[in-house]
């Protein structure tokens, strides 16, 4: 397991300095999910830690699944990958298909 100053050392040099960059890199933004000064302070943070501050089930594991992936030194372009955009539909089913709200000939 490679230390906070190790993994900087390992990753491109002047791409990733700080926590902030590094959640812009993976697609978060710490203004929304969490704000952390210090990169080792970063570092040391757990997934308990990210819950107390806010952060939901599946931001946590991202951010956590990712910091792993850096430390062990894979380029961020290929693991790393955008939110999903919010649904333009609400509910799932045969109701809405393609975008489109599909009625029953027997209600007519």
């Amino acid at each position: 397991m490679f230390t906070a100053e190790q993994s900087l050392r390992l990753s491109a040099p002047g791409q990733i300095s700080t926590p902030q960059d590094f959640l812009k890199a993976i697609g978060r933004s710490s203004e929304t999910k969490i704000s952390i000064d210090s990169w080792d302070a970063f570092w040391r943070t757990s997934g308990s830690d990210m819950k107390n501050a806010g952060l939901s089930i599946q931001d946590r594991r991202y951010i956590l699944w990712c910091m792993e992936k850096f430390r062990q030194n894979q380029p961020i372009e290929v693991f790393a990958h955008e939110p999903r955009p919010k649904k333009k539909i609400r509910g799932r089913g045969p109701a809405v298909q393609f975008g489109k709200r599909i009625r029953s000939r027997r209600d007519q």
